[in-house]
């Protein structure tokens, strides 16, 4: 069974781990209305994806 002959290093570790961040979604405006969505998403104000009406919005 392979075991580590020595302790990884802070720095090793650190450099191994380097791309592992979490990265904050980048809303885009939605075309239809300009409110903020996500991309490749449903907006969640107006029910437009793709300039279909996909979902019918609440009525207040």
């Amino acid at each position: 069974m392979g075991v580590p002959k020595r302790k990884t290093s802070r720095s090793r570790r650190g450099n191994r781990r380097s791309h592992d961040r979490v990265t904050a979604a980048k809303p885009v405006l939605c075309p239809n209305c300009g409110e903020a969505r996500l991309s490749h998403h449903v907006c969640p104000e107006c029910g437009y994806y793709d300039g279909e009406e996909i979902i019918k919005p609440k009525e207040e």
